[in-house]
């Protein structure tokens, strides 16, 4: 159903109201958009009549945004984005390009995928993939984004398509000299030094050690880390022994940095997935974008 006129304000109130509101100030707005003060305050009065409310207060010799102005900037913020994303996209694809907006995980982004990127750029020079981080869980219905890939359960959101990419297997790895140096040679020895975790999954630990059938605390001593990317690199520098996905230590297996000292894997009953709208399933971009991936997995 197609928004009365009435609820659309002009779009120079709107921009001018957003780069006011993303600065806190309307002399600095009025730089970016290349207009007078003044120019700034009359569109922003005039969204201000339009919506009957608020949207300033004058503090100080400055302006600062309602609760209200504030709540409507971070709508605006989003769906000005969602224009400009469109606007972009659609102009591209009159040349012959695509953009890609595909949301990953920090570490799934950092060390798996962006170093098979270029033999995708290789293949297919004309689509550009754009890599926002997301830890949180997404929403196809209010973002901007064509695909995601996240970890969870095997599970597709509504009206949604999921490929499962990866599954997950846990190993424990350290550095070899601190292992030689605390005489590390069975499960249980690994108690002699920091156990490094993953802050939102600190049952790996435990769950690991009770496969060797040895007791362990609920919550290990160590470090906890935000992402495996860091609980990688500080048992790489000798912090201490870590338990992580084997796909993300790839190179530091091969080069040495890691070792695996104890053969016992972890599994899990979750995977890292490929998310994308069932609207967008023959979208060519989109389609050659998956396939690829999925060939990558299977590489």
């Amino acid at each position: 159903m197609a928004l009365p006129r009435r609820f659309l304000p002009p779009l120079s109130a709107l921009t001018a109201f957003e780069a006011a509101a993303r600065h806190q100030s309307f002399t600095a707005a009025a730089r970016e958009l290349n207009i007078s003060q003044a120019a700034i305050s009359r569109r922003v009065q005039l969204l201000e009549e339009i919506l009957g409310l608020t949207l300033f207060e004058r503090v100080r010799q400055r302006v600062v945004l309602t609760p209200a102005g504030a709540a409507y900037a971070r709508e605006l913020q989003d769906a000005l984005g969602r224009i400009g994303t469109a606007t972009v996209n659609t102009m591209a694809a009159r040349t012959g390009q695509a953009t890609l907006t595909i949301a990953t995980l920090p570490t799934f982004g950092t060390r798996w995928l962006i170093p098979r990127l270029p033999d995708f750029a290789a293949k297919h020079p004309q689509i550009t993939i754009n890599l926002p981080t997301r830890i949180e869980s997404f929403d196809f219905a209010a973002e901007p984004l064509d695909a995601a890939i996240s970890f969870g359960d095997l599970v597709s959101p509504p009206s949604a398509v999921m490929d499962k990419l990866i599954d997950e297997e846990l190993v424990p790895v350290a550095s070899r000299r601190l292992l030689a140096k605390h005489k590390i040679r069975k499960p249980e020895d690994l108690f002699r030094i920091p156990l490094l975790q993953q802050s939102t999954r600190l049952k790996t630990w435990p769950d690991w050690f009770a496969l060797q059938g040895i007791a362990c605390p609920p919550v290990p001593l160590g470090p906890r880390y935000g992402q495996f990317a860091m609980v990688v690199q500080a048992a790489v520098v000798g912090m201490g022994a870590a338990i992580v996905p084997r796909f993300l230590v790839e190179r530091e297996l091969e080069n040495g940095d890691l070792v695996i000292p104890f053969p016992q894997s972890l599994g899990s009953n979750q995977a890292y997935c490929l998310f994308y709208p069932e609207a967008r399933r023959n979208d060519p971009a989109l389609r050659a974008f998956r396939d690829w991936l999925l060939e990558a997995v299977r590489r």
